[in-house]
């Protein structure tokens, strides 16, 4: 088995929602390929994710993406040292179509299987463009699906601090979008058109979940929000989409930032991450440096582009379980409500 000092290449596979993305990672940091087709186009038309859609696509789109990814890193399955695939959380359909072709291809070219879970991936993807970013700190990671903040003790090590109770951040965000008529993906649209709107123009609430001063809840704020516009609309008044998106979005950066930083301040951490989808939302970047920078603690972040989904961040933590001895065997299977810390597989010393 390979050490960790020697070159190890890594495919990573990723198809967990509605995305189909493979990518050839070196040693955990250095991505030689990365593909991903999108299925956003499709899904626009009917305002959100169709999960038998998003199945059909991977089925047709798997084996291109892994040969692209493959030439485009100059390498073939001789010279991988592992296959890394996204087994969950996710949407199950999705995810059994990379699930089952990564067995496939695995077992085909006696390359040995790495489950990796979703969250986990999203986190290791600070570590491609962040050299220096070793274990332990704070990640908050903020997607349609998920808001969590986890503590990372060591390389595939975690302990979830808070999460969200109801919401996800990006479904609130999603919501708000649909609500005030920017359609599908509302993320990228209400981050884009807030920059045209006064952040305090109208005061939302920030949620807050009794005994807890870390958890998240965002279903107060997105009620809150239609409840402002269906009194504008049973009134008779026009209401600003810049202004409402700016007032929403000023709400939910305000409680992941406060929420986050307190959490990494007393449990003694001096670095703090961000990681998921909703972290590619500038204002949200914005006030994090800010404030980090504020409180003397050092932040990272991947680019927007490794911020959604890509199977770059699932190779990059599907490298670290590879060099401590974690397999995978055929019997894997898709887990749509995979807990951090859980896996299907053995160690091997």
């Amino acid at each position: 088995m390979k050490k960790m000092g020697d070159d190890i290449l890594i495919l990573g596979i990723e198809s967990s929602c509605d995305e189909t993305a493979a990518s050839v990672v070196k040693n955990g940091r250095e991505i030689l390929s990365n593909t991903i087709y999108s299925q956003i186009d499709l899904h626009t038309l009917y305002g959100g994710v169709v999960p038998e859609i998003a199945s059909r696509k991977h089925i047709e789109k798997v084996n291109q993406v892994v040969e692209q990814s493959l030439a485009e890193a100059g390498v073939t399955l001789n010279d991988i040292d592992g296959i890394a695939v996204t087994y969950g959380p996710g949407l199950v359909g999705a995810l059994l179509v990379g699930v089952s072709f990564a067995k496939a291809i695995s077992f085909a070219s006696n390359v040995p299987l790495v489950g990796v879970h979703h969250i986990e991936g999203h986190i290791s993807a600070n570590y491609i463009e962040n050299k220096e970013l070793q274990p332990p700190f704070m990640c908050l990671v903020a997607s349609g699906g998920h808001s969590h903040l986890v503590l990372v003790k060591d390389y595939g090590e975690y302990e979830i601090i808070a999460r969200t109770r109801d919401d996800a951040a990006g479904e609130a965000f999603d919501k708000v979008a649909r609500a005030i008529g920017l359609g599908y993906p509302g993320g990228p649209k209400i981050d884009k058109i807030s920059k045209e709107g006064n952040p305090d123009a109208i005061v939302f609430p920030r949620g807050k979940v009794e005994g807890s001063d870390y958890d998240f809840s965002f279903s107060g704020l997105k009620s809150a929000v239609l409840n402002y516009l269906n009194g504008c609309r049973m009134k008779g008044e026009e209401f600003s989409q810049a202004d409402v998106a700016a007032s929403f979005q000023k709400a939910v950066i305000e409680v992941l930032v406060e929420h986050s930083l307190k959490a990494t301040k007393e449990h003694g951490i001096e670095q703090f991450a961000i990681a998921g989808g909703v972290a590619s939302n500038s204002s949200l970047r914005a006030a994090f440096e800010a404030e980090c920078e504020r409180q003397k603690i050092k932040f990272y972040h991947p680019s927007p582009k490794l911020c959604t989904d890509n199977a770059a961040m699932i190779a990059s933590a599907g490298y670290y379980e590879y060099i401590k001895g974690y397999r995978s065997g055929y019997d894997l299977n898709a887990v749509p409500n995979l807990q951090i810390g859980e896996k299907q597989g053995v160690f091997i010393p």
